[in-house]
């Protein structure tokens, strides 16, 4: 049975990701910073790695690394924390990985690319972030490619466009997916970006597609997210509608500074290297995410 270690196993992607593992026979360890005391869990802190040793005495074959300072406006508010989690807390990560050869997946995000490109495609040579998360993750996969090149490595580069789950934690700084479903559901208003797009990748294939990522034999950095790309005008017409909220609650606004307008993913090699198609339509994954929001809300 192949070792699993997921590092940021509580988080939204995590937790699904441990659950989908689990499901098709593979033997998962969990680690996480955060509290938990129950079979199969490490607490830890990739800042501090001795407390991960464990972990990597039980020899994983697989390692997957979620663990990141995430957020435009977290990482811009905290600039050293974002600095040491998202490099030298990977660091440390990849020479525990190395010293039990294992395969590492780590997930990077779509934000490396910055504005710009009409397509944001896997072989540009120069991604330039504008935002100090996406530079940070972008630095973080540099030391991947790094240990990869110089100590053989195993490894694969993720980069994610806009995962969500109906169950996700509730809260401001989730996706517009998420904020605009349970801010309509209760009643207030949401702000729309003016231009903005994006393509939703719902979790149950995005798991597919992470899971998928371990058996790559060369390195690469591939994109993960779905090809239809809808402007988030039409997506928040899609959740209001679904929620049959009032039209005056949908109030549009300039996009803020530090964000990209538009993310348009190639998904050539997520199809070709992971064999992945996303299968879950935007207006499934709506009426999912309404369905659930809505039942949280009323409890």
């Amino acid at each position: 049975m192949t070792k699993v270690l997921v590092i940021g196993s509580e988080g939204n992607i995590g937790a699904p990701l441990v659950r989908h593992l689990r499901a098709d026979g593979y033997d998962v360890l969990e680690a996480d910073i955060r509290p938990a005391m129950r079979e199969d869990y490490v607490m830890a802190d990739i800042n501090h790695p001795i407390d991960l040793l464990p972990a990597f005495d039980w020899g994983p074959d697989v390692v997957y690394i979620l663990s990141a300072m995430v957020s435009r406006v977290t990482c811009e508010q905290a600039s050293g924390l974002a600095i040491a989690t998202n490099l030298a807390g990977i660091n440390n990560v990849l020479q525990l990985c190395k010293r039990v050869d294992a395969t590492t997946v780590y997930f990077s995000t779509s934000e490396v690319y910055g504005p710009g490109w009409d397509v944001m495609d896997e072989s540009v040579a120069d991604p330039r972030p504008n935002n100090r998360y996406g530079l940070s993750k972008l630095l973080g996969e540099k030391v991947v490619e790094y240990e990869v090149r110089a100590y053989g490595l195993r490894a694969i580069t993720l980069r994610p466009f806009m995962i969500y789950d109906e169950l996700e934690d509730l809260g401001d700084h989730r996706s517009a997916m998420i904020r605009f479903a349970s801010n309509l559901a209760r009643g207030l208003p949401i702000e729309v970006h003016k231009g903005s797009a994006r393509g939703w990748m719902h979790i149950e294939d995005a798991v597919r597609a992470i899971e998928a990522a371990s058996g790559v034999d060369e390195y690469a950095v591939v994109n993960i997210g779905h090809p239809d790309v809808r402007p988030v005008e039409e997506l928040a017409e899609l959740i209001r509608s679904e929620l049959d909220a009032p039209p005056e609650l949908v109030v549009e606004i300039e996009q803020p500074t530090q964000m990209t307008l538009v993310k348009r993913p190639a998904l050539e090699r997520q199809r070709d290297l992971l064999g992945v198609e996303p299968a879950i339509s935007l207006e499934d994954g709506v009426a999912r995410v309404c369905r659930e929001i809505t039942r949280r809300v009323a409890v």
